[in-house]
This record gives structure tokens, sequence and C-alpha cells, in this order.
């Protein structure tokens, strides 16, 4: 039963452990400085590492949501890759994308990742509320980049949303899970 549940498990261990520790905290984040200096490690730790308790606390109850809604939709295989390549996807399209951004912690980039990427791969069953569900991640990420973050957000967790993290999270999400659902499909056609 703790395999089934490895990765929020992990996720929540890890993140507690960094907040425990401040200099873990400044080690871990995504800094853009650092990862040009060759601390690559940054492009996965960024996301695990906070601003503070409260930050952390809506991060893992987000966690805990996702995993309720979705934790069926995947296997563990499939949730340890999607963990790894929003991960990287959210770090590497900051990097990329998001030359003015310094510095950036959370899980928040990460979860719409986690979220939309099993949606997607099970898009063909069909299953109203996870159609719902995708579209108004979807519509969300859309609408925060052009309104900005929503202020009570901010103030939840008493810093900047980083709304580019949602963005790059939700297309590595539709990326992989479109992968995964073509890739699944393809299996299938040569049996």
């Amino acid at each position: 039963m703790l395999k089934k549940h490895s990765l929020p498990v992990a996720l929540a261990l890890i993140s507690l452990s960094i907040q425990f520790s401040e200099p873990a905290q400044t080690l871990l984040r995504y800094d853009r400085a650092a990862i040009a200096n060759g601390e690559i490690w940054r492009l996965l730790t960024g996301n695990l590492a906070h601003l503070n308790w409260p930050h952390l606390w809506l991060n893992l109850a987000g966690l805990l949501l996702i995993w309720l809604l979705t934790q069926h939709l995947f296997s563990t295989r499939q949730w340890g890759l999607a963990f790894l390549f929003t991960s990287l996807g959210v770090s590497s399209g900051l990097y990329i994308f998001d030359s003015e951004l310094l510095w950036y912690v959370g899980l928040s980039g990460i979860l719409h990742g986690l979220l939309v990427a099993p949606l997607t791969f099970n898009i063909r069953n069909n299953c109203l509320a996870d159609h719902a569900l995708l579209a108004i991640v979807l519509l969300k990420v859309i609408w925060e980049q052009f309104q900005g973050p929503m202020e009570s957000s901010e103030a939840l967790i008493e810093g900047q949303v980083v709304t580019d993290a949602h963005l790059f999270g939700a297309i590595s999400g539709l990326v992989l899970g479109l992968s995964l659902y073509l890739l699944k499909r393809h299996k299938a056609t040569k049996i």
C-alpha cells in the first residue's frame, strides 16, 4: 500500500524536511545564477523548497487533493515519470523563457502538471468530470497569463505567485499525458 502512495508521501516528507532548515532552503531553491554556475540539481529541488509554512501547507493540500482525484489514472512508474518530467519542465521553462526570474520555490507548477498529465492521458475515457477539471485547470492557467495571480493566493503564501511555473507545469503535463496516451495507443495497435 505504501508503494502505491510513495510519490505524495515522498514529496511531502522531503518538502517538510527542507522547510525545517533555512540553509537547505537556500541551497536547494531554484536559483538562476547558481544553475548557470553548474548547480543543476536546483532544477529538481527548487520545486520542493517553499517560502514559508503557509506556502508549504497550501501546496501539500493541493497535492493531497490532486492525489485523491487522480491517483487511479496512473501507475506508480507513471507518477514517478510525471514528477521528474514536470519538475524539469517547470524549471527549464523558467530558465529558458523567464530570464528575469532570479529564484523560485514551490510545488505549484508541478501540481499543475501532476493534475493535467493523468487527465490528458485518460482523455478518451468519457468521464465528464475529468474533462471539466482539465478544462478548468487549462482556463485558469490561461487566465493567469493575462490577469496575473489571484491576490488571495499571494496573501495566503505571503509572497509572489510565479504564474509562469503554472503555465510550464500545465504544458509539461499536457506533453507527458499526450505522449503516454499515444504510446499506449501505438502499443495497442501492434497487438
